[in-house]
């Protein structure tokens, strides 16, 4: 099945215009927790020796610990907005299962891009591409990490340069949106968020039960 960045977006534009308010309410959520969770790890580091410029580990591991919390209920959430997007509710950002299988699979796929980038660089990017579905699998189907970085690799056959075009399009999105004095963040992130569900549910055979890309979602 082939990719198309433009439709992907296009499809999280027309999701988004459904529910504006909905889905900036989500993002805002979103970001307050990222606040708190700063705050939290800055006042561990201080406690324990560290700074802004030098993070203790007790500081990191627990920022890192929290930030996979909040990542899980992104993902949860735009899961349940892209095939509920009229129904979907803020509760959906709330999903601390399966938590172990998650952190496992994001240090995985993190260590990977991180090791490729220093190395030569290319290589990082491949693993970009290679294992961008893989935290959406352990949410979505449960898998453990070996098994959503090797699904996720298998999702990406045939599609991995136009997902390489994607991944520059969504950095780009946000990027004008925190240039546009940060406020059009909570614009971008959700249209993102939901054309990133689009090009997952597309590729893991899901997407055919979904509304098309153009349809229009009264609230």
């Amino acid at each position: 099945m082939k990719f198309s960045p433009g439709d992907a977006i296009r499809f999280g534009w027309e999701t988004f215009k459904g529910r504006p308010w909905f889905f900036i309410g989500a993002v805002a959520i979103l970001l307050l927790a990222s606040i708190a969770i700063n705050i939290v790890s800055s006042a561990i580091d201080r406690a324990t020796g560290g700074s802004l410029e030098e993070p203790s580990v007790a500081g990191s591991i627990v920022n890192y610990g929290l930030t996979v919390l909040l990542n899980m209920g992104a993902i949860a959430f735009f899961l349940a907005a892209y095939d509920s997007p009229d129904r979907v509710q803020f509760s959906a950002l709330w999903h601390p299962q399966p938590y172990w299988k998650f952190l496992g699979t994001s240090l995985l796929a993190s260590i990977a891009v991180a090791v490729g980038l220093f190395l030569l660089i290319v290589p990082g990017l491949i693993a970009m591409v290679l294992f961008m579905f893989s935290m959406f699998l352990v949410i979505d189907r449960g898998l453990g990490p070996i098994d959503a970085l090797k699904e996720s690799m298998e999702m990406t056959k045939g599609n991995r340069w136009p997902l390489f075009g994607f991944i520059l399009l969504m950095a780009l999105i946000l990027i004008v949106g925190i240039l546009a004095l940060g406020v059009g963040l909570i614009v971008a992130a959700p249209i993102v968020g939901l054309a990133y569900t689009y090009a997952y549910r597309l590729l893991s055979g899901g997407a055919a039960q979904i509304q098309p890309a153009d349809a229009r979602i009264d609230v």
